[in-house]
């Protein structure tokens, strides 16, 4: 592919942008949530796991655990039969009693709404603190997960594996109002469409648009 102007993949990624969009009008998170706080505990139990094995857990640990207060109070082996189902569930529950704590105990138990102050929450990367702050208050982010990451790179956005250059490329390429979208939509194209080992090009609304198309 000859080499692309930032303007031309502006306009790429424009069109791109409203071929995803045409199929995934709705795009949202698919993890259940009624709360901030909620929101923090199911992406972080969500790291290395399904979003649909997080939403089986959530609704017992949620009614036993409601707020960060109430799960502050608890031991991390108090909360791990309410995970045990979910990858890595030993750390994840000390995990999520840590960041319970730290909310109280610094943040006043309210979930803070930056990423500089959630990425000081145990168990919480950047990643998280994207999906909550543009899920839970609505602040322009993009959270680059291991699909908005490889179709990135497919799509020719970004060269990078570090998803914080990823994230840097794709904020250079797509206007802040998108953004929420954006990493939903990705993420919702890379679960049905464009696959980690064997993409459906011949499924996908954007594939003329991409140059890793296949053929």
């Amino acid at each position: 592919m000859p080499r692309e102007s930032l303007s031309a993949r502006r306009a790429r990624a424009a069109a791109v942008l409203e071929g995803l969009r045409g199929c995934y009008p709705d795009a949202k998170t698919e993890l259940d949530f009624g709360t901030p706080f909620q929101l923090v505990i199911a992406t972080l139990l969500s790291a290395q796991a399904t979003d649909v094995s997080v939403n089986a857990a959530t609704p017992a640990l949620f009614a036993r655990y409601p707020t960060p207060e109430v799960m502050a109070a608890a031991t991390p082996e108090e909360v791990e039969p309410f995970v045990r189902t979910i990858g890595l569930y030993r750390n994840k529950a000390k995990n999520a009693v840590a960041a319970a704590r730290r909310i109280v105990e610094h943040y006043g138990g309210e979930v803070p709404r930056t990423v500089e102050e959630l990425v000081t929450l145990p168990g919480v990367g950047r990643k998280t603190a994207n999906v909550v702050v543009a899920n839970a208050f609505g602040v322009p982010a993009i959270a680059v997960d291991t699909h908005v990451g490889r179709l990135a790179r497919r799509l020719g956005f970004s060269k990078h594996a570090d998803p914080d250059k990823v994230e840097a490329d794709l904020q250079k390429l797509f206007p802040p109002e998108e953004w929420v979208f954006l990493h939903h939509a990705l993420i919702l194209h890379g679960r049905r469409v464009c696959a980690a080992r064997k993409p459906a090009c011949g499924n996908c609304a954007v594939a003329e648009l991409c140059p890793s198309r296949e053929g």
